[in-house]
């Protein structure tokens, strides 16, 4: 009996030493993936659909956070140090990036596609400027373009392939299936904001001059380019006299943004607001649902030719 218990011992405690060598080295491969950091949502959604499960990805600027304000926690700065890459937006939307010692490779993607200048109506349409206004007059949410951000997946695909070689297959076939998927975006876009019965719509921040450049509607703005300036009496005026005018359906607001004065415009004028989603980042809401950039930009659709009165 004593013989027979004491095998039942060696036993247990050589499967609890088998558990803990294969926890280890679980633990191992986890931590031998090489991390890529990644500063903006849309790069983020390049970064995972391109890699899998490969690497493993960091988000610099974590979800629910505005990515104007954002400053680098100890943490995140450790992350980025310790990352073999990192990614992030550039025109101006990080400023913590300026003047940060990278250790190891880093890609500024702006310098890499088309950026839109903000026209003299954008700039000077608020009251006084600050430092998240843009002074060299570029718009950085260039990701609402479609194009652009098939450049960024081709240049991050390039970038993830001198991390990982030995994924150089998965990584051009995600690829090619992401920019698949951008160019029907593309393509969705241009046919359901054709032939609109209005031209206009109202936001309280322009965050979304890409898009209206590429598919031929206007924006109007309660506080021009910059987020964070306060609207001027005359300005919510004629906001309110246009969409009464023109029976504009419903205004807008961005999640990050102070929705009080553009929700006095629809008050005052008796229509409805509503968000649209400028993807500089996503809301803690929108990553527990795990959205993807696809899904939003397909939300943002509906929203816009509804505003529009598309057919």
């Amino acid at each position: 009996m004593r013989d027979f218990r004491k095998i039942i011992f060696l036993l247990i405690v050589a499967l609890f030493l088998l558990q803990m060598y294969v926890m280890k080295q679980d633990e191992k491969m986890k931590i031998q993936k090489p991390m890529v950091a990644v500063s903006t949502f849309s790069l983020y959604d390049i970064t995972k659909h391109i890699s899998g499960d490969t690497l493993e990805i960091i988000n610099i600027i974590p979800f629910g956070v505005d990515p104007h304000s954002y400053e680098p926690t100890p943490k995140s700065m450790i992350d980025i140090t310790e990352s073999e890459l990192v990614l992030y937006s550039g025109a101006g939307l990080e400023p913590w990036t300026d003047g940060f010692e990278f250790k190891n490779r880093v890609i500024d993607i702006s310098k890499q596609v088309i950026l839109r200048e903000l026209n003299e109506h954008e700039h000077e349409q608020h009251d006084f400027h600050d430092n998240q206004c843009a002074h060299n007059k570029i718009d950085p949410h260039y990701w609402l373009d479609f194009s652009n951000m098939v450049t960024a997946t081709n240049l991050i695909t390039k970038e993830l392939i001198k991390v990982s070689p030995s994924n150089e297959l998965l990584y051009l076939t995600n690829r090619d299936n992401y920019i698949k998927m951008l160019q029907k975006l593309d393509a969705d876009y241009q046919k359901a904001l054709t032939g609109c019965s209005l031209d206009t719509i109202i936001v309280n921040h322009n965050a979304i001059g890409y898009l209206s450049n590429r598919y031929g509607f206007h924006v109007e703005s309660l506080s021009g380019f910059s987020p964070e300036a306060e609207p001027s009496a005359k300005n919510m005026t004629r906001l309110i006299s246009h969409v009464k005018e023109h029976s504009v359906p419903t205004v807008f607001f961005e999640a990050f943004v102070s929705d009080r004065a553009i929700k006095s415009i629809a008050d005052e004028a008796k229509v409805s607001v509503d968000v649209l989603q400028p993807l500089g980042n996503i809301t803690a809401d929108e990553a527990e649902k795990k959205l993807t950039y696809e899904q939003m930009m397909y939300i943002n659709l509906e929203k816009i030719s509804k505003a529009l009165m598309c057919r």
